[in-house]
């Protein structure tokens, strides 16, 4: 208990009255590992997440555990249940996939189908759950914390599937957090959108790389003419 309560309580303060809680930038540390355990198709990458998520639940729900920042942002603390959901899932393809011999997850690119349905999904449910947030006492703008929430569902989503995609899904979430965090107070967690930002762009070209050189084997390895482009993974 005495871990849990100096966990709970610990900050790091600075300026005038202003403070960042340790439990932030630990969740925050969690993610971090998890982002890059995941550019590098290791399996260890969702547990990891998995207890930065359950860290920052804590932190965002600040009303109601009663943590030094009061406010609540609805969509950064549903995110975290929702990655712990969805990391379940991925943990569990990542791992059987791996258990093969190969890669946790082999990169590629989604069709354009799924790439529109994408921009749809994170389009509408944006418009569908921002004034279920604000009813609910969201800190504003509430469009932005819907915006986070959706976006991070299908990135999440789209990691545990292996589309190259989802590295641009959360440039958009970064862009969009980075401001509404500063605002709500979460110097730490900005900081970091800040950082991850710059390194879902490097994921995303190491992906990219990743299914170029594996195209070009299959290219190498099946010479058929009777073959098309269009079989082989894109």
């Amino acid at each position: 208990m005495g871990i849990l309560q100096w966990l709970f309580d610990a900050k790091i303060e600075f300026g005038h009255g202003q403070f960042i809680l340790w439990r932030e930038v630990l969740g925050n540390l969690f993610g971090l590992l998890s982002a890059l355990g995941g550019m590098r198709r290791k399996v260890w990458a969702w547990p990891l997440g998995i207890i930065g998520n359950l860290l920052l639940l804590t932190v965002f729900l600040g009303a109601v555990f009663g943590t030094p920042n009061p406010v609540n942002l609805l969509g950064q603390a549903g995110r975290q249940v929702m990655f712990i959901i969805t990391s379940v899932y991925g943990w569990y393809r990542w791992r059987r996939a791996s258990q093969g011999g190969g890669s946790a997850v082999e990169p590629r690119w989604a069709s354009w189908g799924t790439r529109a349905l994408l921009v749809v999904v994170l389009v509408a449910g944006t418009a569908l759950l921002t004034p279920l947030f604000g009813a609910l006492g969201s800190y504003p703008p509430v469009w932005a914390d819907a915006w986070i929430f959706m976006g991070s569902l299908l990135a999440t989503y789209g990691m545990a599937k292996g589309w190259t995609e989802f590295w641009l899904i959360w440039v958009a979430v970064d862009i969009v957090g980075v401001p509404l965090l500063v605002s709500a107070g979460y110097y730490a967690s900005a900081l970091m959108y800040v950082f991850y930002g710059c390194f879902t762009l490097t994921g995303f070209f190491v992906w990219w790389r990743v299914n170029r050189r594996e195209r070009v084997s299959v290219e190498t390895a099946m010479p058929d003419p009777r073959v098309s482009r269009e079989q082989l993974p894109r």
